[in-house]
C-alpha cells in the first residue's frame, strides 16, 4: 500500500488536497503587502513632481492620493465587501497603471524619460510580488496600453516615434516580461504548494503506517516471545541435565528470539543420550524445524527404545524426510539438520558417536600431548540433499574418567567479528578449548561466552550458537 502510494501521481495526489485555498492564503498576503506599499510610496512621488514636473503636480498628486485611498478601502474591507484576492491587488496595478499614462501623454521627453523608472518599477514590482491568473496581467496590460494611446492622442505633443524611443519600447517590452514572470511565478507557486501538501498528506500516511507497521511489530514479537516459551518449555530442563550429566555445560545463544539450534538429552535403557542439533534456517523457521527434529527423536528413543546414535540417526533421516514431504534427491525442499549425538554407558564404560556433518571433538585427560582427536562425521545432513543418501556410522569409544566431550553447532566458529570483519573459524575454536579444558566446566563455559562476544564486536550475531561440553 505504501509502495503504491509513493508512485501516485503528485497532481493525482494533490486532487484532493485544497491546493487553491493555500494559493489563495499566500496570494492575499503578498497583495496586501503591495497594496500598503502603493498605499504609501505612491503619493510620496508627488514630491518628485514638485520638482521634476512643477505645473502639474497638484493634479498629480489629487490622482495619486486617490488610488491610494481607493486601495485602501480595498484593503479594510476586503472581507466586508468580499473583494477576491485578484481584484484587490488589481485595483492598485491598474490604477498606478492608468495615472502614468495619464502622466507620460503630458510630458516632454526630458520629464518623459526621467519617469521610465516610475513604469518599470510597477511593471517589475507587480512580477515579483503579484500572484495571479494570466487573464489578470491581460487586463492589465491591455487597458494600460489603450489608456497609453488615448492620452497620448488627447494630450501629448510627442510623436509616437519620439515615444517608442525615448522609454515606450522599453517600458512595452517590461510589460511583456512582467506578464510572463508573473505567470511563471504563478505556475511555480503552485508546484511548490502542491508539492509541499502533498509532501505533509504522504508524512501523514507515512505516521499512520508507522503506526500500524509498529502495532504489527509489537503483536509478532508477542507471538514470537509465546513461541520462545513454547522453545523452551520443550528443550530439556536444567534440572535433567543435572541429574544426567552433573560435570557439564550448554553455551545456548540464539540468533533471533526463537533458535533453529536446539539440544535434547534423555536417560533410556541404561544410556545417557545427548545431542547438538543444527537444524536449517534460524528464527521462526528453525525454530519450527527443531520442535519436529525434538519430538521425533522423544519418539525414536524414548518411545520405540533405540539407543544406538547412528540407528537413531537413520530412522529420524526417514522421518525427516516423510514429514516434510521431500522427494528426489534435490530441489528447493531441502530442509533438514547437522546432529552430533552421544550415548554414554557408564556401567559398560563405553561412549557411542554418530554424526550428521557435525563432529565429536574430544580431549583425553592421559595424553601425553595436550591435543583434540577430531572423531570426524558423515558428510551427510538428517534429510534430503543432492548426494546419495548413506547409513549412519556408529563409533564406540572406551569411557575414561577425565576425558572432555565436545559437541556443537557451526554458529560459534562461524562468527564473523575481529578486526576486519571475518569467521572465528574451527582452528582457533579448538585452540580455545584446549587453553581452557582443565577448568571447570562452569568457568569453560564463562570463557567461550566472553570469547565470542568480544570477538563478535560491533558486528551482529551470525547465527544460533550452541556448544556442550561433557566431562566424565
Amino acid at each position: 500500500m505504501v509502495k503504491q502510494f509513493f508512485l501516485t501521481d503528485s497532481n493525482s495526489l494533490a486532487s484532493s488536497i485544497d491546493w487553491q485555498s493555500e494559493m489563495k492564503r499566500i496570494a492575499t498576503k503578498h497583495h496586501i503587502i503591495v497594496c500598503w506599499v502603493a498605499i504609501v510610496l505612491n503619493p510620496l512621488w508627488s514630491l518628485s513632481d514638485y520638482f521634476t514636473i512643477p505645473a502639474y503636480w497638484q493634479s498629480f498628486l489629487i490622482i495619486r492620493l486617490s488610488i491610494a485611498f481607493l486601495t485602501l478601502m480595498a484593503v479594510l474591507f476586503r472581507n466586508k465587501i468580499k473583494i477576491s484576492t485578484e481584484l484587490l491587488i488589481f485595483i492598485p496595478v491598474f490604477g498606478i497603471s492608468i495615472q502614468n499614462a495619464y502622466m507620460w501623454s503630458v510630458m516632454d521627453i526630458p520629464m518623459l524619460q526621467k519617469h521610465v523608472f516610475a513604469y518599470m518599477a510597477l511593471f517589475i514590482g507587480a512580477g515579483m510580488l503579484v500572484l495571479w491568473k494570466p487573464i489578470w496581467s491581460i487586463i492589465v496590460v491591455g487597458l494600460s496600453f489603450v489608456a497609453n494611446i488615448v492620452f497620448f492622442i488627447e494630450f501629448s505633443p510627442l510623436t509616437s516615434q519620439e515615444i517608442l524611443s525615448h522609454g515606450g519600447l522599453l517600458i512595452g517590452t517590461v510589460a511583456l516580461f512582467s506578464m510572463v514572470l508573473i505567470q511563471t511565478r504563478y505556475s511555480l507557486t503552485k508546484r511548490e504548494i502542491i508539492a509541499r501538501l502533498s509532501l505533509a498528506e504522504s508524512n501523514k500516511i507515512l505516521v499512520e503506517q508507522k503506526h500500524i507497521i509498529e502495532e504489527k511489530n509489537k503483536d509478532i514479537t508477542a507471538s514470537i516471545n509465546y513461541a520462545k516459551r513454547i522453545q523452551e518449555a520443550i528443550l530439556p530442563s536444567a534440572e535433567l541435565k543435572e541429574k544426567l550429566f552433573p560435570n557439564s555445560y550448554v553455551y545456548f545463544q540464539p540468533r533471533d528470539i526463537v533458535s533453529g539450534d536446539f539440544y535434547w538429552y534423555t536417560e533410556k535403557n541404561g544410556k545417557k543420550l545427548i545431542a547438538a542439533c543444527d537444524c536449517t534456517g534460524h528464527g521462526v523457521p528453525g525454530a519450527f524445524m527443531s520442535m519436529i527434529g525434538n519430538a521425533f527423536l522423544n519418539q525414536i528413543v524414548n518411545e520405540k527404545g533405540v539407543t544406538k546414535p547412528s540407528e537413531i540417526l537413520n530412522q529420524l533421516r526417514e522421518l525427516i524426510i516423510d514429514a516434510l514431504k521431500q522427494k528426489g534427491t534435490s530441489g528447493e525442499n531441502q530442509d533438514g539438520m547437522d546432529i552430533s549425538l552421544l550415548a554414554i554407558d557408564e556401567k559398560n564404560e563405553t561412549i557411542e558417536f554418530a554424526g550428521a556433518n557435525n563432529p565429536l571433538w574430544l580431549i583425553t585427560k592421559n595424553s601425553e600431548a595436550e591435543q583434540i582427536t577430531e572423531i570426524k562425521a558423515d558428510k551427510q545432513p538428517i534429510g534430503i540433499y543432492s548426494g546419495s543418501p548413506k547409513p549412519f556410522t556408529n563409533v564406540e569409544l572406551k569411557l575414561n574418567n577425565g576425558d572432555t566431550y565436545y559437541i556443537f553447532t557451526d554458529g560459534y566458529a562461524d562468527q564473523m567479528g575481529g578486526p576486519i570483519g571475518k569467521k572465528y573459524k574451527y582452528k582457533p575454536f579448538k585452540e580455545q578449548l584446549l587453553s581452557i579444558h582443565k577448568l571447570s566446566m562452569t568457568d569453560q563455559e564463562v570463557r567461550i561466552r566472553k570469547n565470542i562476544l568480544e570477538w563478535k564486536g560491533s558486528y551482529d550475531q551470525t547465527d544460533d550458537i550452541l556448544v556442550i561440553g561433557i566431562k566424565v
